[in-house]
């Protein structure tokens, strides 16, 4: 079984590149689901399944979705062995740019798009650095000046992925992506074996732990003052 991690910035166009992309996947014969991790609400269950693609989905509720996810990578293992897929996608809610649940030995996507600011790739830290491949999206609404430019600017930040413009709407370019998911290495370790790429932050704090009051002497854990001149 092949695994693979797709994460971005909210509303970059993951779902709509995936959709796309395990379309071509399942015409080439591969059987291909989702697990879409999110925080409090998520409908995109309802576009894979409309696209016949085999979707789960789950909602972190108030712990991180990164953290959520990479806690239960035994269910993720679990559900693919149980729906016999040759190939499983999670697609994280990316709300937090400095998260990463790329895995070591799969296939690890960023999803990026044309429209979210020159210096984006620089705020988004190791789920774009670390990445395999990064898709850049919305090309279809900036000149081509500006897609060069923009795509400039990610393959500094990760100098070893490859570049993809996919357009999420029509599904030109998601042809190369596919491709990419249907060469993915095989996944060779169980849940219990697996690692990270990067670790996750350190954030264990007083509010992380529910405290609501404001001020020094309720902090506790970790936690990070300002300097000010």
């Amino acid at each position: 079984m092949r695994l693979i991690t797709v994460a971005g910035p909210p509303s970059s166009g993951k779902t709509s590149v995936l959709i796309k992309t395990l379309e071509a996947v399942a015409a080439d014969g591969v059987k291909a689901g989702v697990i879409k991790f999110d925080c409090l609400f998520t409908d995109d269950d309802a576009l894979y399944q409309a696209a016949g693609i085999p979707v789960q989905k789950g909602l972190s509720g108030v712990l991180c979705p990164d953290h959520y996810f990479v806690s239960n990578i035994d269910r993720v293992l679990e559900w693919s062995a149980k729906n016999q897929l040759d190939l499983t996608v999670i697609e994280s809610a990316g709300l937090c740019n400095r998260c990463s649940p790329h895995i070591k030995g799969s296939l690890a996507v960023c999803v990026i798009d044309n429209v979210s600011g020159l210096n984006t790739p620089k705020k988004i830290g190791p789920m774009l650095k670390l990445a395999d491949a990064v898709v850049i999206t919305k090309g279809d609404i900036v000149s081509q000046a500006e897609r060069e430019v923009f795509a400039y600017r990610v393959q500094s930040v990760a100098p070893r992925a490859r570049i993809i413009q996919i357009n999420g709407r029509t599904g030109q370019g998601s042809h190369a992506l596919a491709r990419m998911f249907i060469d993915a290495p095989e996944l060779q370790d169980s849940s219990e074996t697996l690692r990270l790429r990067f670790p996750m932050p350190a954030a264990l704090c007083s509010y992380c732990l529910g405290e609501t009051r404001v001020g020094p002497e309720y902090q506790i854990g970790q936690f990070r003052k300002l300097s000010i001149d």
